[in-house]
C-alpha cells in the first residue's frame, strides 16, 4: 500500500470509529460506569474482533481474487453502494446519546469486559459485510497480500483503541454534548460513508 492510499484509509478508518456503532457505544458506556482503567480491557477485546473480522474479509477477498482479478471490480461497486446504504442509515439514526444505559451496574472483572468488547465486534453482522466492502476499495492485487493486511488491520486496531480510549475517558464529558449535537454529528459521519461509497469505486 502506498503512502497516498494509507493516508485516505486512515482518514476512512478514522470516520468509522467515530461513527456510532455497538463498540463505541460499549466504550462510552464502560467509561462512564466502571472507570477509562476498567474499560481499557473492554477496548482490547473490541480491537482483536475488528482484527478477526478485518482477516475474514480480507483473506475470503484474496481467494476470490486468485480465482479472477475481476472480482475485484464487482466488490469495489458492490462495496460502494453498501457503504451509501451504511451511510444512509447513520445518518438517520439516533443520537448515540439518547442511546446511553442510564443504570450503573455491580462490579466486573476485566475478563468479561474484555468478552464483551470481543463479542460486540464479532458478532455485528454489519461488521463482516462493512468490511468486505470497505477494504477491496484499498486492496492492490498486484502485491502481497499479508504484508497489505498487517497494514490494514494495524492502522485499524491502533485508530479504534485511540478513538475508544478517548470516548472512555471522556464519557461524563462528552455525553451531553452528543445529547445536544448527536443528530448533527451523525449526520457527518454518514455523509463521510455516502463519499467514500460514490468517489472510491472510481479510483484507478
Amino acid at each position: 500500500m502506498d503512502f497516498h492510499t494509507w493516508l485516505i484509509y486512515l482518514v476512512a478508518a478514522l470516520g468509522l470509529s467515530l461513527s456510532p456503532g455497538p463498540n463505541g457505544l460499549l466504550a462510552l458506556t464502560h467509561g462512564a460506569l466502571h472507570g477509562q482503567r476498567l474499560t481499557r480491557f473492554t477496548i482490547a477485546g473490541g480491537a482483536l474482533g475488528f482484527v478477526v473480522l478485518i482477516a475474514l474479509s480480507m483473506f475470503g477477498i484474496g481467494a476470490l481474487l486468485q480465482a479472477s482479478l475481476g472480482w475485484l471490480a464487482v466488490l469495489k461497486w458492490v462495496g460502494g453502494a453498501y457503504l451509501v446504504w451504511l451511510g444512509i442509515q447513520v445518518w438517520r439514526s439516533p443520537p448515540l446519546g439518547d442511546t446511553l444505559a442510564a443504570s450503573a451496574g455491580g462490579p466486573v472483572r476485566a475478563g468479561v469486559l474484555f468478552r464483551q468488547g470481543f463479542l460486540s465486534a464479532v458478532t455485528n453482522p454489519k461488521g463482516i459485510l462493512f468490511f468486505a466492502a470497505f477494504l477491496p476499495q484499498f486492496i492492490d492485487p498486484a502485491r502481497a497480500l499479508w504484508p497489505q493486511f498487517v497494514v490494514m488491520a494495524g492502522t485499524f486496531a491502533l485508530v479504534e483503541v485511540a478513538t475508544e480510549c478517548f470516548i472512555a475517558g471522556a464519557a461524563h464529558r462528552i455525553r451531553p454534548w452528543l445529547q445536544r449535537v448527536g443528530k448533527t454529528f451523525n449526520r457527518a459521519c454518514g455523509g463521510v460513508f455516502m463519499a467514500i461509497g460514490l468517489a472510491l469505486p472510481l479510483r484507478g
